[in-house]
């Protein structure tokens, strides 16, 4: 019903699981990750399994070798279910077989694109998901499904064996329930890889101990008013005043974020340009102005003087994105109706999401698309606050999280799927 798995892989997780069972029982304990099962986005390469990108050219593609983060999981002695469904070369939650649907409400889509990590972890068919982000993509499905999602920091994760959508924005991420999960997960995707060109050594800490007190917490008030700020995020302002941190109000600047945004365009169109090329992105499923054959075919009319400079802005920006973000320790908002978004994916900002409540919506089309059953009905749904952070600080975004979430006290709710 929910079309979250594209591949599921019993062999190997009883394989895996018989093997955790046995290391654990004669005193080998890997880590927390132990023979805990997860379902990783299928775009992440995996040896001899197919991975498809979700795209209908890729459909028999299989890899012989895993991708870095698979193999690194496999270290920690996680347990693999499968391959997660994902928006067709990462757009969207409409995938060659189907669209991945909310099991808070299956007659939507589960956005996307890491729609199916989104998806199966809030089932509860795993205990975590592994997703990628250029432009949402984990933020995005964590908020639909209600589950707390961790973009890292640009560079601290290796993309090696992935798919390259955008070089200078791709970034792998976790899935959880809880938000301290993500940095049980986060602490073994770790690492310094030589063979991804923007991978950055950087350690990763997470101190479960440290009072919220030690930290200070801002908001840019205009993200608060208006009519299209949900109760949810009102109400979640008010639970971190609560907290016992320093909350400051701040402003972000005025930044050039549309005049810097052209990088996904272009780079992916250089990343699918044999696809665009051959013709056979007539095979894709989506087709509709914004879908990616056409946004590939538009892209290679941007100029080269265009994109460069858009590129040296970018650079500046980046740099004034690092001050805003100096002023205090994290930064809270809606996840959605902000620069916030996309300001920190061009600049490299961790991001973790996490349920601030609920709303009575009725089904939402991602895209407009067609397939989803707008009927009209109300549905009680999840909805997300966002925190963020300067570069390399996403400990300090997990113990926001956590404390926000206690605060809260909707994030144990579960969906009951008939």
């Amino acid at each position: 019903m929910l079309q979250c798995f594209v591949t599921v892989t019993p062999g190997i997780a009883r394989a895996q699981a018989k093997r955790a069972d046995e290391e654990r029982a004669s005193g080998r304990v890997r880590g927390p990750l132990h023979g805990i099962p997860y379902g990783v986005k299928d775009l992440v390469d995996t040896k001899d399994i197919a991975t498809t990108w979700g795209a209908e050219p890729y459909k028999e593609r299989v890899p012989d070798q895993d991708g870095a983060v698979v193999k690194l999981l496999g270290e920690a002695g996680a347990v693999m279910l499968g391959k997660t469904t994902l928006g067709a070369l990462a757009w969207g939650d409409v995938w060659f077989g189907g669209e991945t649907r909310n099991p808070w409400n299956p007659k939507e889509g589960a956005s996307g694109s890491s729609a199916g990590s989104g998806s199966a972890t809030a089932a509860g068919l795993c205990a975590f998901g592994i997703g990628t982000e250029t432009l949402g993509s984990i933020v995005s499905p964590s908020d639909r499904n209600g589950l707390a999602g961790l973009r890292p920091t640009y560079g601290r994760v290796s993309r090696v064996g992935a798919m390259a959508l955008c070089w200078s924005l791709d970034k792998i991420g976790p899935m959880c329930r809880f938000s301290e999960d993500n940095a049980l997960v986060l602490a073994a995707l770790n690492g310094y890889d030589e063979l991804d060109t923007g991978s950055i050594d950087m350690g990763f800490s997470y101190d479960g101990g440290q009072p919220v007190s030690d930290l200070t917490i801002g908001f840019d008030p205009t993200w608060f008013d208006g009519e299209n700020v949900s109760d949810a995020n009102r109400q979640a302002l008010e639970a971190v005043r609560r907290l016992g941190a320093t909350v400051r109000e701040i402003a972000l600047p005025d930044l050039p974020i549309d005049e810097v945004s052209v990088a996904l365009g272009v780079e992916s169109a250089a990343a699918f340009e044999a696809l665009t090329l051959s013709g056979r992105d007539d095979l894709l499923r989506r087709q509709i102005n914004n879908a990616w054959p056409n946004a590939f075919r538009q892209s290679r009319y941007m100029s080269a003087v265009d994109y460069l400079q858009s590129e040296r802005l970018r650079r500046r920006v980046m740099h004034d994105a690092h001050d805003f973000f100096s002023q205090v320790d994290i930064v809270f908002g809606p996840s959605f109706g902000t620069p916030m978004l996309s300001l920190t994916n061009y600049t490299g900002q961790p991001c973790l999401t996490v349920r601030a409540g609920f709303e009575k919506l009725t089904p939402r089309s991602l895209y407009g698309h067609p397939e989803n059953e707008t009927d009209g009905t109300l549905h009680r749904v999840p909805t997300s606050v966002s925190l963020w952070s300067n570069l390399f600080q996403e400990g300090k975004l997990v113990t926001v999280g956590r404390a926000l979430e206690a605060e809260l006290g909707v994030v144990t709710e579960k969906p009951t799927l008939g």
